[in-house]
């Protein structure tokens, strides 16, 4: 009697219930149980980051070509970016972000900075100028910009707002220099087509320029 009622029991087990479907059925939970607890540990992580970063930012004023632009700055964040992406100054370029190759440079107190190496927070209550404020309210080119127009002094022009705002931060303190000394003075600027002989040439027509508008 006992053995018909156990295979009685054991044929009223449905078939859907065997071994192989008990597996699937762990496997799945398990993923589901998995997954959950990734997106619960993916969301935590972000909204700590954003708040993370929420902390850090800053309100300040910055003197950007003459004018005055309040920006939120981070504690870490470099005036390359800012100028860039809050800013909407993109003459200003980023190539090597890492203070070797110039194209990021601007006058800070006159001055020629690789702005990607100084922190945003820093330079409040300096006077920044970037490629876009050389040119008079009018639109008349700053010479050394004509400079190069007239001898066409660059390939993809990558690299030029950075060698041009070398050139006008050196000639404030060398207002006439030989080729020599203005190829010293601009050395810390690299061009990636390396035509540096018209580079050069552009800027020494830039400096000309700057004496005649001296002169009158």
């Amino acid at each position: 009697m006992t053995e018909k009622a156990d295979s009685k029991g054991i044929e009223d087990v449905p078939r859907a219930v065997s071994r192989r479907n008990f597996i699937k059925g762990v496997i799945t939970s398990g993923v589901a149980v998995s997954s959950a607890s990734y997106l619960f540990r993916a969301s935590s992580l972000l909204q700590g980051q954003q708040l993370a970063a929420g902390v850090g930012e800053r309100l300040i004023t910055l003197n950007v070509n003459g004018q005055q632009r309040r920006v939120d700055v981070m504690k870490q964040e470099t005036l390359a970016s800012t100028l860039r992406y809050k800013l909407g100054l993109t003459g200003t370029k980023l190539g090597c972000d890492r203070a070797e190759c110039g194209s990021c440079t601007v006058l800070i107190d006159d001055i020629p900075h690789y702005s990607c190496s100084v922190l945003t927070h820093t330079v409040r209550g300096r006077k920044i100028l970037t490629i876009e404020g050389l040119a008079s309210d009018d639109g008349t080119l700053h010479p050394v910009q004509q400079g190069v127009i007239d001898e066409q002094g660059f390939q993809c022009a990558f690299c030029m707002s950075g060698f041009i705002m070398t050139t006008v931060g050196y000639l404030k303190t060398n207002p006439n220099p030989t080729r020599k000394e203005l190829a010293q003075g601009i050395s810390g600027c690299l061009c990636r087509c390396q035509d540096y002989d018209k580079i050069l040439t552009s800027l020494m027509r830039g400096a000309e320029n700057m004496r005649r508008s001296i002169l009158g």
